[in-house]
């Protein structure tokens, strides 16, 4: 099997958002005016173009571009590049943790390649013994089964935004369920290729100070438990 097969996909530059990501060996002559993020993900499963990745790059650069967000926990970081797409928009303390040691060795390399140590704080921990950090945005790119237990966290509802992704149809449609429940509402459900579902939620309490960046449009909600979901389109 080669590099590449273990990958996924070859490790080459490609833009989300305003984010052009590349690897160290292949940089490119011009950044066309994006935010540079370089990445090497090692031996570590992925290339950071899974659509959960896309998506949650997007939701993060779209949140950010309001200014509001200053501290950011990222939960289950594996190479770091949501991390990294966060300081790149500018937030002054990201904090990333991932239970796998050798994700955070990644991560840490994947800093240092961008000189961002003074910015993001990468450690080996579980994610719901660390939930009780403050931040302004909690994202979190993980299994299912360690999602529930984030959810069932006290700390959960009071983090002001939040991007939870890697989640198959029923599981999505149970977190949907999950978060309306604790009164905190969807902004964005994004699933682009039909399998792999992401979520924008804000608690109802911060709702207001949200409605500038997603406003609330005339179409009707749709009940979570009626498929098939619609796919927003980004603003």
């Amino acid at each position: 099997m080669t590099w590449e097969q273990w990958h996924g996909d070859a490790v080459k530059p490609y833009d989300v958002a305003d984010f052009q990501i590349f690897p160290p060996w292949d940089v490119p002559e011009e950044m066309d005016g994006k935010r540079p993020v370089m990445m090497d993900p090692g031996v570590v499963f992925g290339t950071g173009r899974h659509p959960t990745t896309h998506d949650c790059l997007d939701l993060i650069h779209r949140v950010c571009r309001s200014g509001s967000i200053n501290t950011v926990l990222d939960i289950g970081t594996g190479t770091g590049l949501l991390a990294l797409g966060a300081a790149a928009m500018g937030c002054s303390r990201v904090l990333a943790c991932d239970f796998n040691l050798l994700a955070v060795t990644t991560a840490q390399k994947n800093i240092a390649l961008n000189h961002w140590d003074d910015r993001i704080l990468v450690f080996q921990a579980r994610g719901e013994t660390i939930l009780d950090i403050p931040c302004d945005l909690l994202v979190a790119n993980i299994h299912y089964d360690i999602m529930r237990q984030l959810m069932d966290s006290p700390a959960f509802a009071l983090k002001p935004w939040i991007i939870l992704s890697g989640l198959l149809r029923t599981e999505a449609r149970n977190v949907a369920a999950d978060l309306k429940e604790k009164h905190i509402e969807i902004l964005e459900h994004l699933c682009p290729d039909g399998i792999w579902h992401t979520f924008l939620a804000r608690h109802r309490t911060f709702r207001l100070r949200s409605d500038a960046i997603f406003p609330q449009t005339n179409q009707p909600a749709q009940d979570p438990n009626d498929p098939p979901w619609s796919v927003p389109t980004p603003s």
